[in-house]
């Protein structure tokens, strides 16, 4: 064995001198280009292993059941989350949204609203399956929606010219200062059809031609746009006798609302709140409920008001308890005001309410059929 080395002089055998001593003693910056090279390839490896897995959790609790593996690039999601203005809390649960969905590309899902309210239904019935506990669930879905709710405000401001009318989209006809829900059958150029108009006890509506209208209406991204017109007769459509509407083109944009509103016919019932100031300048004041109830008809909602239709007497700045008959094991309960009412043909007015408290079951539940993820209002 010995005999392999024969030739080669002992002294390579010595002990080596320490590497770090060798260029201390020769080139102190050699070393230290050294020290910064190991430190550079550190952080490529670090930042490849950002791109591969991301950047941590979720966002979202996984409880009992595991997402799937990233599939998508993590610039990607941070570029879609800052143009979006989402925060870091925000960025991780749409993280879980894709993930969930086994989404590959999230620019082409968050393209299409109809195809990323598919992934966000599927992430809705993923925490209401897999959540430990209740109360864990209803945080987790409040944070899911409010997520939602802000990228329907951001998606909306991107619109870059009013949208065109469509059949069967829901509007609102005013004449002076009555509202009458409508759809709309068709639109060409500068004239529109809708349905006739039907108040309170479900007769049509009478309106004479040249009345000065205007119909109002809102996109699937939140956004309120109205058009004013003349009515110009009545015509037989394959959908029905339709009210024709001229106008002049000009869709003028609305005040933007925050959460996205839907066309509904739910009961409800409410009661009038009073205030009751405490003696204790430092406590609130207090809530009280008086015990008569009135009867309504909810005919909009959104996770920042409704319109309820009424018989009783409301004034406007009335603080009212509502509770929306959800289905029929369960009440949505809220706190709101009424900002403005509406005559509704014979009998009747309409009350828009802002919400002034509303729980985190009712935000959740509201949300929920607003967006069509569950199975009593859905799709």
């Amino acid at each position: 064995m010995f005999g392999m080395f024969s030739g080669i002089p002992l002294s390579l055998f010595q002990a080596a001198p320490d590497i770090t001593d060798f260029f201390w003693d020769e080139d102190p910056r050699q070393a230290l280009i050294v020290l910064i090279g190991i430190g550079v390839l550190a952080g490529i490896v670090i930042l490849a292993n950002i791109v591969r897995h991301g950047l941590g959790g979720s966002g979202v609790p996984r409880s009992r059941a595991q997402v799937t593996p990233r599939k998508f690039n993590a610039f990607t999601l941070h570029r879609i989350a800052s143009a979006y203005g989402l925060n870091r809390e925000q960025t991780k649960i749409l993280e879980y949204v894709f993930r969930n969905g086994a989404v590959a590309d999230p620019e082409r899902v968050m393209e299409n609203m109809m195809l990323m309210d598919r992934h966000f239904k599927r992430a809705y019935r993923a925490i209401e399956k897999n959540s430990i506990t209740d109360e864990e669930a209803q945080e987790r879905l409040a944070k899911l929606f409010s997520l939602r709710n802000v990228i329907e405000v951001a998606a909306g401001a991107h619109e870059s010219s009013p949208p065109r009318l469509s059949e069967n989209v829901p509007a609102v006809l005013v004449i002076d200062k009555d509202s009458y829900p409508v759809k709309i059958i068709s639109s060409r150029g500068h004239s529109v059809v809708i349905e006739i108009p039907r108040n309170s006890l479900g007769s049509p509506v009478r309106i004479g031609k040249r009345t000065n209208v205007t119909l109002s209406f809102f996109t699937k991204s939140s956004n309120g746009f109205s058009i004013s017109g003349q009515v110009a007769g009545i015509l037989d459509t394959d959908r029905g006798t339709g009210l024709q509407i001229t106008h002049a083109g000009k869709v003028k944009p609305l005040v933007k609302r925050m959460y996205r509103r839907k066309q509904v016919s739910i009961k409800c019932e409410f009661f009038f709140v009073r205030l009751i100031e405490s003696a204790e300048k430092k406590r609130p004041p207090k809530l009280l409920v008086d015990g008569r109830k009135f009867a309504g008809m909810v005919l909009d909602i959104s996770a920042g008001g409704c319109a309820v239709k009424t018989s009783a007497p409301i004034q406007v700045g009335s603080r009212l308890k509502i509770s929306i008959h959800y289905d029929d094991n369960q009440f949505i309960t809220v706190l709101g005001q009424v900002l403005r009412t509406n005559r509704s043909g014979g009998v009747g007015t309409i009350l828009h309410i802002k919400f002034l408290k509303i729980p985190r079951r009712a935000f959740n539940a509201i949300n929920a059929m607003v967006y069509e993820y569950d199975d009593i209002y859905g799709r």
